[in-house]
């Protein structure tokens, strides 16, 4: 196939049974929805553009409840504006997809340009305890993946994923051979009212009520026990329930923890720790570096959230230094420094215009910093 990023998203959703699409369009992500749009009447779902980004998130989340495999994309402004109903998302345990076109911010920005600086918001951006799954992916392939694999976390923790792109990938069009054909998880009903809608004693993750076939449950988003009946005023039961929410994320950690490390050795001279557009620069410019004769390495993340850091340390602990380019002023660079000496942690930075951070820059710095 020849797409653009952001149709290899929509192509993955509608491959791993996406139904159900809302959303507002907002650069650079309309190109997405539009192409929704079209694609989702042929193949028997239903779309709906909402009158704002607030709307589509609870669309989605009501869709989902109904039965539905329910997504929506948006980028920095819309996404803030999802935040709220993402976090009720997260109490009720509904499964959504949500896609991140990351653009230059704060507020409107450069609205046309490419940036990661909403990491941590994707991570935190709710109010609370509270734990999502955050995909990235480093090329138009991996969008096509990725998105497979969102749906497939979400139905199987029932909890919202969220997949952040930075526009250049989004917008950057390639060959893609789809080569690996990826299990779809579907959805789990209940098939009595014998096991608790909301977790239990014994499970992490239980299956979903059918709404309107004999099943009756409140979804609050008020703290609420395993049935779904209020309990704002017991200590005991919120933690409980947040506490529930972290563990069935983290105890999965082995399966949503998706990297890839290259350049395998004992020992790195430099390794970079990257994700999203600056993966190919950092390859080029890697592959450049060996050909002077140091020892270098990638850790390519694909997943930014949760992070497996036995996985980063080993990494770090095997290169005297560790650099990592982000799109952004630094914020994946908070995590290496829990796990490497901050003196020995190098992030090369670039914001403003849009601009990828060049092979040649990337390869300057590396030996700058050797030294």
């Amino acid at each position: 196939m020849f797409w653009s990023g952001n149709i290899a998203l929509a192509e993955g959703a509608l491959k791993a049974g996406c139904n159900f699409y809302a959303g507002y369009p907002i650069t650079p992500s309309s190109d997405l929805m539009e192409y929704m749009a079209r694609e989702m009447p042929k193949r028997g779902g239903v779309f709906i553009q909402a009158e704002d980004e607030i709307a589509a998130i609870n669309m989605i989340i009501g869709a989902s409840i109904a039965g539905s495999k329910a997504m929506t994309a948006t980028s920095g402004p819309g996404f803030s504006l999802m935040q709220e109903g993402i976090g009720y998302a997260v109490m009720v345990e509904v499964p959504i997809v949500i896609v991140n076109v990351m653009r230059l911010g704060p507020a409107t920005g450069q609205a046309t340009k490419a940036g990661q600086g909403d990491i941590m918001q994707a991570r935190w951006g709710r109010h609370g305890d509270q734990y999502t799954i955050v995909l990235c992916p480093s090329s138009v392939k991996e969008c096509y993946y990725l998105m497979i694999h969102a749906f497939n976390f979400s139905e199987e923790i029932r909890v919202p994923v969220i997949v952040v792109v930075d526009e250049l990938i989004a917008h950057l069009w390639e060959s893609v051979y789809i080569t690996e054909d990826i299990p779809i998880k579907e959805r789990k009903w209940a098939t009595s009212t014998e096991m608790p809608p909301f977790g239990g004693d014994k499970y992490d993750v239980t299956p979903m009520y059918p709404l309107g076939r004999g099943f009756h449950v409140l979804y609050t988003g008020s703290t609420h026990d395993y049935w779904g009946f209020r309990k704002t005023q017991d200590p005991k039961v919120h933690k409980e329930l947040v506490t529930r929410f972290k563990r069935k994320v983290v105890s999965r950690l082995d399966d949503v923890f998706i990297y890839k490390e290259y350049f395998r050795e004992d020992r790195y001279d430099i390794g970079y720790i990257v994700y999203g557009s600056v993966f190919r620069p950092t390859l080029e410019a890697a592959y450049k570096l060996r050909e002077k004769r140091l020892k270098v390495g990638i850790l390519k993340l694909n997943t930014l959230w949760p992070l497996n850091y036995d996985v980063i340390g080993e990494f770090c602990n095997k290169a005297k230094i560790v650099i990592v380019p982000e799109l952004n002023l630094g914020q994946l660079i908070l995590d290496v420094y829990m796990v490497k000496e901050r003196e020995n942690v190098f992030g090369y930075n670039k914001v403003g215009g849009g601009e990828p951070i060049y092979p040649e820059e990337l390869y300057d710095f590396s030996l700058k910093v050797m030294k």
